[in-house]
């Protein structure tokens, strides 16, 4: 099958099409004929090399972390997802390529109003909002929710799956960002260029920080004691946690079909809304990784793959 690998670490000119050996499905293991994938810019800091002590690869390696596509085969225990089915899948790594093998646990059914490149931009973005809002953050109707980063491909599902949660959310974001942060239904957004958000923000029962740096630290003012203060870029600080009597957490978002048979529902319901910024093909992987790390984009550039 063709693949995009890289040999060594470095920038997207480590990024190679080649032609490799297509994997075949283990027990409670189904293999996917990937029609899309996307580029996250988790891509890029494994690709850097700048996780290798954290996240040690066997070389060469196929990127990607989320998939969707057909099934063509399945392993002993499959019982759940059958050959035929059309699945989207968060995983890590293996899905820049023409078949990606996932455990039956990572996927789901696409959402029957979806196509199968809009599935491919969802899956991430409805793992990553249950993990922080339904599972971390346990939002209840009626709270107050700052979501960093309300535009982005992550942020802006977070924004509308907190909306169906019934919270009250407050979003960051820029230029184009401020209106499609509006449009997910963000009941108030701030502009960070030229607003600070510690003034306009108080006692809020969750801060979800997907920006990290100066904007995680700030972030602490802002919360109710007894918050919770959810980072998915970096741990937080526990000695300011505790100065300020909140929670604070570093989540890393751990793949269930649950995840996404949950967010399916409100895709379905039209709850949800799709984002996506750029379509290219495979074998333009680089291109799209170097779109993704310039910044500047509301929406996820998926990456369609042809067997």
């Amino acid at each position: 099958m063709k693949a995009i690998q890289f040999e060594t670490y470095g920038d997207s000119g480590v990024l190679q099409l080649k032609e490799v050996n297509k994997p075949q499905p283990g027990e409670n293991e189904i293999l996917i004929k990937v029609a899309a994938t996307t580029v996250n810019p988790f891509d890029m800091k494994i690709r850097s090399g700048s996780m290798q002590k954290m996240i040690p690869l066997n070389l060469p390696w196929i990127p990607g972390s989320d998939a969707a596509g057909t099934i063509e085969a399945a392993g002993s225990g499959v019982s759940r997802l059958k050959v035929g089915d059309q699945v989207f899948a968060s995983t890590f790594g293996g899905t820049y390529a023409e078949y990606v093998v996932v455990k039956e646990e990572q996927a789901a059914p696409i959402p029957n109003n979806v196509s199968l490149s809009e599935a491919a931009a969802l899956a991430i973005p409805l793992v990553t909002s249950y993990s922080f809002l339904v599972q971390g953050g346990e939002v209840k109707a009626g709270q107050k929710v700052l979501i960093h980063a309300a535009a982005g491909a992550v942020g802006g599902v977070m924004v509308q799956m907190a909306k169906a949660l019934g919270a009250y959310v407050i979003g960051t974001a820029s230029g184009k960002g401020i209106e499609l942060a509006k449009s997910f239904g963000a009941d108030e957004v701030i502009d960070y260029k030229n607003q600070d958000f510690t003034q306009l923000v108080k006692e809020a029962d969750l801060v979800i920080d997907l920006v990290g740096g100066e904007t995680l630290t700030k972030s602490f003012g802002v919360v109710k004691k007894g918050g919770r203060l959810l980072s998915a870029v970096m741990p937080p600080s526990q000695e300011l946690a505790q100065q300020y009597g909140i929670s604070a957490e570093f989540i890393s978002s751990e793949a269930s079909y649950k995840k996404l048979v949950f967010g399916t529902k409100l895709v379905e319901e039209g709850k949800i809304k799709n984002q996506i910024a750029k379509i290219l093909k495979l074998e333009d992987a680089a291109e799209a990784q170097d779109l993704v790390s310039a910044g500047g984009l509301n929406g996820k550039v998926v990456l369609t793959v042809s067997a």
